[in-house]
């Protein structure tokens, strides 16, 4: 196991961090879809910024999670990615 995965599991047996942590999991996922969908694709950053019109920096931010994309952003990178943007509410699992 790395240190940063040991470091992980330490900190989440704190209820404050571990719900400040699951609390930014969905910028997460967004950050993550976009760095996926990009390396699926094939392309580079400087690729997509050329195909989406948005700047190889705003993608950068994009990617680090560091800039909230709004819809007609995300639409605009599917559309450079040829793909479809797909947003689903998932419901949470029962706790019993």
């Amino acid at each position: 196991m790395s240190d940063l995965q040991e470091l992980t599991n330490e900190l989440m047996q704190d209820p404050e961090f571990k719900s400040e942590y699951e609390a930014l999991q969905p910028e997460m996922d967004i950050t993550r879809a976009i760095l996926d969908a990009r390396i699926h694709a094939g392309m580079t950053q400087l690729e997509l910024s050329e195909k989406s019109g948005i700047s190889q920096a705003d993608i950068s931010r994009l990617e680090k999670g560091t800039r909230n994309p709004s819809i007609a952003l995300l639409k605009r990178l599917a559309e450079a990615m040829d793909s479809t943007l797909k947003i689903e509410f998932v419901p949470k699992k029962m706790v019993r």
